[in-house]
């Protein structure tokens, strides 16, 4: 790789983690604004026009608020168990593509690199990856349970690691489905055999309601935030956490919605295809720039669409929460794997 082409690929690292950041920013404005809609009640509107400054009042008060670390935890172990979770959920957004990636040279220059909607184009296990990545997460909710030396916290680590666990099998044999039928674990050839046929949803409906039921458990999001339920544990894992620390479990939160809400659509509303209007075929400049703004939309509308359900459906019990797990989402995503695996298999020996 030549030095051009490595200065692209860390600007557009440094691209991704700052509209990553700031977009996590103004999706908690969001959040509270649909939450006081929910709650018919005033959202955010002191700071700025229509309280668009809130996030950077909130961002300051973060940075600025004393961080105390009580005398009694494990100082190494408390301070590196926020660094996995953000890490965990930034390393995700290498292998996803905001737009479409074309062919890149054999030895691609700095306008080669930087054409790419993806950090790492071309990598062929992406869904394994985003899943591998994803799940050590888990060790930073751990570490920060028993780090912190404290019952509470101690018991929300505890509920944290086995909802993670327990969902990532649903999770990850929901997505299998849909690698089947594109025989493929790269998420642009999964999106371009969705340009060809029909959207995922249409082709693995069980697969995609199992995989957005899982992608709430996975995020921590309502009806599935246990771990940090504030009537039971005071706040969880995070108990004695306080100022940028406990920013960035919340960073790192979001962040796992937003690659989630990637995954979502990617493999199952086509990415950026809409049929008879936008298709594999059509390329340039132009083109990218409407998919990758297609993209982001129904992004976005992905992500609205958790806030709503975060403010509309009461909390699970632990026990109906696991029983859901065990009982009923592994069986019927065998089930939905060995029947996809027949009908792939049919199909495939009469073509």
């Amino acid at each position: 790789m030549s030095f051009w082409a490595l200065v692209a690929i860390l600007f557009k690292i440094g691209v991704v983690v700052g509209i990553t950041q700031g977009a996590v920013a103004y999706l908690i404005l969001v959040e509270r604004k649909i939450a006081a809609w929910a709650q018919d009640r005033i959202g955010p509107n002191r700071a700025g026009p229509f309280g668009l400054l809130q996030p950077l009042a909130d961002g300051a008060k973060m940075i600025l608020k004393e961080d105390v670390v009580p005398g009694y935890v494990a100082k190494p172990l408390f301070i590196l168990a926020p660094l996995i979770s953000i890490v965990a959920a930034m390393v995700g957004f290498a292998v996803v593509p905001f737009g479409p990636v074309t062919p890149m040279p054999a030895d691609p220059g700095f306008f080669d690199v930087l054409g790419q909607f993806q950090i790492a184009p071309g990598v062929d296990i992406g869904i394994l990856y985003i899943l591998a990545v994803g799940s050590l997460g888990v060790y930073g909710v751990i570490l920060a349970g028993w780090a912190s030396n404290s019952k509470y916290s101690f018991l929300g680590g505890l509920r944290s690691s086995a909802q993670l666990i327990s969902y990532e099998i649903p999770l990850g044999m929901s997505i299998l489905g849909m690698v089947m039928i594109a025989g493929s674990l790269d998420l642009n050839t999964i999106v371009n055999w969705q340009d060809r046929h029909v959207w995922g949803i249409v082709a693995q409906p069980l697969g995609f309601l199992l995989f957005l039921i899982s992608s709430f458990a996975e995020t921590n999001r309502l009806p599935f935030d246990l771990p940090e339920s504030e009537q039971e544990l005071v706040g969880g894992f995070h108990t004695e956490y306080s100022a940028m620390k406990f920013g960035m479990f919340f960073l790192g939160e979001y962040l796992h919605v937003i690659t989630v809400s990637y995954l979502i659509v990617i493999l199952f509303f086509g990415g950026w295809d809409i049929p008879y209007v936008l298709t594999q075929d059509q390329t340039g400049l132009v083109f990218a720039l409407i998919k990758a703004g297609v993209l982001v939309f129904k992004v976005a509308l992905v992500i609205i669409f958790i806030m709503w359900i975060r403010w509309t459906l009461p909390r699970f019990r632990y026990d109906t929460l696991m029983e859901l797990a065990w009982k009923r989402m592994i069986p019927l995503s065998i089930a939905n794997l060995v029947l996809t695996a027949i009908v792939v298999q049919i199909v495939r020996s009469w073509a």
